[in-house]
């Protein structure tokens, strides 16, 4: 139990554990009920009072909270506590227009430091380590959680924050990190650069990575490793429910570690909303168990995956979650930005182009990458490539994000009978 923060709760028995969570699902479901009108009304739309919920089976009965019910509350209708008691806003990384608002108060911002202790610790750091930080500082959680974890259990932060790759690896080598904190596409960013520089990972101070906020596969980690000469761990989370902190692998590797005592997990059918046995392949619904400012009953994440109630060699008895296999909607992920092909589409049609178009996801050299097939008469003109470059633009303007744009003759995408497939994603997940 040395790499543990709390073996109290990460090692707890599954009996003690389930009364805990039952214990703060009540409590919870009273706060939301007494000051979230959007639950108040769920309830009473049921016929439920949060007094009905008397066992974690009972808990099924209370209704989803989903992305478009928290989209319709901005910017504080979620909140469960005045402004005056809140002592942070975050927003989620979607680019839906209106993001996420999430609120914390003090007691909120202390809680989640102890989870990023946790999922830091997992990967052995401590007081002798430094800990580089690339996720951005700002209305983004990434930075902010890892970094509160880090200083909480006496590791050194470099917020390196959004800062150019060339001067990351400068940082990097110079103030000798030992560990790192990034968007995985950007820890194999940092390994090309490194060796388009002639330096040798081997000759930096890095063992560790910790890497999250989009989709990775096994042959990503085994790139990064190459390319950095570190171990590479996953974590999860996400804005709605906190940030970083609700999930996290430790050194076996073996499915990521839910902290159960914050987070009560569950796997439904996506399609019908049954919940899931252990082992079954499903959505997962997140529900918090101690926030203040934003409690959220039954999120559900949309990320399709499984859990395993064994407990783990490490010694933690905390439900592992596989790695998310996929999304049971049509948002995708790329370079750590949520994204709908509605999105895609609002661009697109700006231009007066479409309306059938295919948005090409694959993989250059272990980086995402974004292709764009749209119909125009253009396509083979000199005005086309101006449009290509016009379209582009707009991408990088509202989005942030670079693509490639390509215009292909009218009529040469095939269009089908029912729901038109408009991604097609070639990346290994």
């Amino acid at each position: 139990m040395k790499w543990m923060w709390n073996p109290k709760y990460e090692a707890m028995d599954r009996e003690n554990l389930e009364q805990i969570q039952l214990e703060r699902l009540q409590a919870i479901l009273h706060h939301a009920y007494r000051h979230v009108p959007f639950y108040r009304s769920l309830f009473e739309d049921r016929g439920l009072g949060p007094g009905d919920i008397l066992s974690l089976k009972d808990f099924q009965e209370v209704p989803f909270t989903t992305k478009e019910d928290l989209l319709k509350g901005f910017p504080y209708d979620f909140f469960a506590v005045p402004l005056t008691k809140v002592a942070r806003i975050h927003t989620s990384s979607g680019t839906t227009g209106r993001p996420i608002v999430v609120g914390y108060t003090k007691r909120d911002l202390q809680y989640w430091s102890h989870l990023n202790a946790r999922v830091l610790l997992a990967g052995e750091l401590g007081e002798r380590d430094v800990l580089q930080i690339s996720f951005n500082y700002g209305l983004f959680t990434g930075g902010f959680g890892f970094h509160a974890g880090a200083e909480l259990i006496g590791t050194a932060v470099i917020p390196a924050s959004a800062m150019g790759i060339t001067r990351q690896i400068n940082v990097m080598a110079n103030f000798k990190a030992t560990a790192l904190v990034s968007l995985p596409s950007h820890a194999l960013r940092i390994g090309h650069r490194l060796q388009e520089m002639g330096i040798d990972p081997k000759d930096l101070s890095l063992r560790v990575g910790f890497f999250g906020a989009e989709p990775w596969s096994e042959a990503t980690r085994h790139q990064i490793e190459e390319h950095l000469s570190v171990r590479a761990l996953d974590n999860y989370g996400l804005a709605e429910v906190g940030g970083p902190g609700v999930a996290f692998e430790c050194q076996y590797r073996r499915g990521l570690h839910i902290n159960e005592d914050h987070f009560y997990p569950e796997i439904i059918d996506p399609a019908t909303g049954k919940v899931l046995g252990a082992g079954k392949e499903g959505e997962l619904v997140l529900t918090t168990l101690a926030k203040e400012a934003f409690p959220i009953l039954r999120f559900r994440t949309g990320d399709l995956t499984s859990l395993d109630y064994e407990p783990c060699e490490c010694g933690r008895t905390l439900v592992r979650m596989a790695r998310v296999k996929g999304r049971a909607d049509d948002m995708f992920i790329i370079r750590g930005i949520n994204l709908f092909p509605s999105q895609i589409e609002d661009i697109l049609f700006s231009f007066k182009v479409g309306p059938n178009y295919i948005i090409r996801l694959y993989r250059e050299e272990g980086l995402d990458q974004m292709e764009l097939q749209v119909e125009s008469p253009l396509y083979q003109k000199d005005e086309g490539r101006n449009l290509k470059g016009k379209i582009a633009g707009e991408f990088m303007d509202r989005l942030t994000l670079e693509v490639t744009v390509n215009l292909v003759e009218p009529g040469s995408i095939k269009v089908s009978r029912g729901k038109q497939q408009t991604v097609v994603d070639e990346r290994e997940i």
